[in-house]
């Protein structure tokens, strides 16, 4: 006998949180496994959501698609779409990577109970945008190897083999100093030009794509008239030995983080990443 889909079979994933005025119906627009995005209105806010299957979705499966990268890679392209397409037009706070109620009931819940820290983090980025600089330096190449001479007082391999660790190891010590010392002072100088800022880990280079020491993983909120500022600022303290990368301006991903695991109300709700 052919088993039948029902309600239960499907959870609400969760995109992005704006003030309700004037905030358009995003017809047309798809999300997570190519689901169309809707919207959930409650006491003065709108969440911007999809309707996803909970046998990929769900607890247990969500696990495992978890390790996929694949999969993550294509869910986290399709839920910072959505972000990006939404934040056009509003101030957003984006709401965590695959975060899925088991209903919308539970979602309109969550609008009205965490109404008060939601208008608080969109008036804190209201005309504002995310700028994000990463600072690179390449590692300190071993020092070339010296002629270990022929002679009574030449060092023998091992000693010389040492000698020439202890080069590079001091090397690599220097230029890490210079570089993080540079980094503070780039960080610093666009602090001040921005309206608030954030120093995230330095990524892998299995995840930045680059061989060098990444120093700086900066975030900063900007006003939107700023924007050339904080780049021209950023210019002037280009080089130095360190390679710098600005992107944006994104939606404000660093400055609207919100515990929604605290008094959700649903002990079935997932947060994933």
């Amino acid at each position: 006998m052919e088993r039948r889909t029902t309600v239960a079979d499907f959870g609400t994933y969760v995109y992005a949180v704006a003030r309700e005025v004037g905030r358009p119906h995003p017809a047309g627009l798809t999300g997570v496994a190519g689901t169309p995005v809707w919207t959930i209105e409650r006491a003065g806010l709108v969440a911007y959501v999809s309707t996803v299957p909970l046998d990929q979705f769900g607890e247990e499966p969500l696990r495992r698609s978890l390790e996929d990268l694949d999969w993550l890679g294509g869910t986290a392209r399709a839920h910072h779409h959505v972000v990006e397409v939404v934040a056009e037009t509003a101030a957003t706070a984006p709401i965590r990577l695959v975060t899925v109620y088991s209903s919308q009931e539970q979602v309109g819940e969550l609008l009205e109970r965490r109404h008060d820290d939601f208008v608080t983090l969109l008036s804190h980025v209201t005309g504002r945008k995310e700028w994000g600089v990463k600072a690179y330096v390449r590692q300190a190449e071993e020092p070339p190897r010296a002629d270990d001479g022929d002679g009574p007082e030449a060092d023998s391999p091992g000693i010389a083999y040492l000698k020439r660790r202890q080069a590079s190891l001091r090397g690599r010590e220097d230029t890490w100093r210079r570089a993080a010392a540079q980094a503070e002072r780039i960080h610093t100088a666009l602090a001040a030009v921005a309206v608030a800022s954030r120093r995230h880990r330095p990524q892998d280079p299995s995840l930045s794509g680059r061989d060098e020491w990444m120093v700086l993983n900066g975030a900063y909120l900007v006003d939107d008239g700023r924007g050339d500022e904080f780049a021209a600022v950023l210019d002037s303290l280009r080089g130095r030995g360190i390679d710098v990368e600005l992107t944006g301006p994104w939606a404000p991903y660093s400055f609207t983080t919100l515990d929604l695991d605290l008094d959700t109300g649903d002990p079935e709700s997932r947060d994933g990443a």
